[in-house]
């Protein structure tokens, strides 16, 4: 069996350091044949995403060109519904048959996992991996740590034993970057400089992004 690939779903509006890093290091750490990331084309729930999809594409392939196992794929963004993820996994499943796929997400995602459409079906296409920050410790309702404990896989070599059905909890480096932050820093006029790549601020300010959304 090929190698898992990691999917990093979400708005990055605008992609940084924060996310790359965290990719860089799952990539490592679980030996990852590629991680694909997906922008969405209409989150479900965020109310407001301010760069369109063309910039927000522009600016992952800015981010990524240096690191060829990072995919930029955008079929969320080239579908006209909500950016539901159990039809984008069911979309890949197509794509890599006989591949394990590994949904990444933040512990606060995981806790908040029952709103989203279909969650309980997840595990049909994919494993979960939960990526967590050192020290800090997941803050679970009874019924997604019962999910958790169903799931749990303590050795992430099952991560590419078995296609999907999984759940595995990784730790890794703490970044405290968002672009919540770095959209206010723009709005203010102050540089967000070292918190994204140098080619992604510079299309920012040749686009005029983020500077009156405050």
């Amino acid at each position: 069996m090929t190698k898992p690939i990691g999917i990093f779903g979400g708005t990055f509006d605008p992609i940084h350091y924060g996310h790359l890093r965290s990719a860089l290091e799952l990539k490592q750490i679980l030996t990852l044949e590629q991680i694909r990331f997906i922008p969405c084309q209409q989150p479900v729930h965020k109310s407001n995403v301010y760069a369109n999809a063309k910039q927000r594409l522009e600016m992952l392939k800015l981010a990524t060109q240096s690191e060829p196992d990072f995919v930029i794929d955008p079929r969320e963004v080239y579908r006209d519904t909500p950016s539901y993820m159990i039809e984008t996994l069911s979309s890949l499943k197509q794509d890599f048959t006989d591949i394990p796929l590994l949904l990444i997400m933040g512990s606060d995602a995981f806790a908040e996992l029952p709103q989203w459409h279909q969650w309980d079906k997840l595990l049909n296409f994919c494993h979960i991996v939960i990526v967590m920050r050192p020290g800090h410790r997941l803050n679970l309702t009874p019924q997604m740590q019962q999910y958790l404990n169903t799931h749990n896989l303590a050795d992430a070599n099952y991560l590419e034993k078995q296609l999907s059905g999984g759940i595995y909890v990784q730790s890794i480096t703490a970044l405290d970057i968002s672009a919540t932050m770095i959209r206010a820093q723009l709005s203010a006029n102050i540089s967000p400089k070292f918190l994204l790549p140098e080619a992604v601020l510079s299309y920012i300010n040749q686009q005029n992004l983020y500077k009156e959304i405050f």
